[in-house]
């Protein structure tokens, strides 16, 4: 509005500045139900696809995910209310530009140039799930938390709830150990005194 030139423009339906913004307009309008959308396919794939893994690597995200879209494909219009597309209009220029660190030297980049932000988060996702890096819900808050390749664990590095310093990972782990050994038979707790016991007596130097 501070640039009178633009601004008529932007107001002359005539104008080409006057698509561009409604062009942009038009854009945020539906960002909102974009990101809602995105929110859901990513929930739905984390719960139902990725959480059974036993393994966490970019091979094993690649079968889960196969089977994501297979699925998807032929019911993602009911659960969605539109056409499941995972195809982004992307345009990519490669710029040289200065080392943003080690003064004097030039550097090849990438420079990626998205038709909305709702492209530019669906295509850094999928990036990242090539390469091994996948969102996980933590079983002890609930909230989600970043999984880089190879890695896994059930719990995130937050404040647990209801802690003052403990993280879900410590306070979940320290959980998930008590539970196990409540659900123990008498037999296994028998072999565990009995195994803490002759532990305790080797680190005494065989003597009790």
């Amino acid at each position: 509005m501070a640039d009178k030139e633009k601004w008529d423009q932007v107001q002359d339906p005539s104008a080409e500045g006057y698509a561009i913004y409604q062009g942009m307009m038009a854009g945020l309008a539906c960002f909102a139900e974009s990101s809602r959308a995105f929110r859901q396919q990513v929930a739905e794939m984390t719960r139902t696809y990725f959480e059974p893994l036993k393994r966490r690597t970019s091979g094993a995200y690649a079968q889960a995910y196969s089977r994501f879209y297979s699925d998807m494909l032929s019911i993602g219009a009911h659960i969605f209310n539109d056409e499941f597309e995972q195809s982004f209009p992307l345009e990519v220029d490669f710029v040289p530009m200065m080392h943003p660190t080690e003064e004097g030297r030039v550097f090849v980049a990438e420079k990626s140039t998205f038709n909305s932000l709702a492209d530019f988060l669906r295509t850094e996702f999928y990036r990242g799930l090539a390469l091994g890096n996948a969102p996980r819900q933590c079983h002890n808050c609930g909230r989600y938390f970043l999984l880089t390749a190879g890695y896994n664990t059930c719990y995130c590095n937050n404040v647990a709830p209801g802690e003052l310093e403990r993280t879900c990972r410590k306070a979940g782990a320290h959980r998930k150990e008590a539970l196990g050994k409540a659900n123990h038979t008498p037999a296994r707790k028998e072999y565990d005194r009995t195994y803490n016991r002759l532990k305790a007596r080797k680190q005494r130097g065989g003597r009790g």
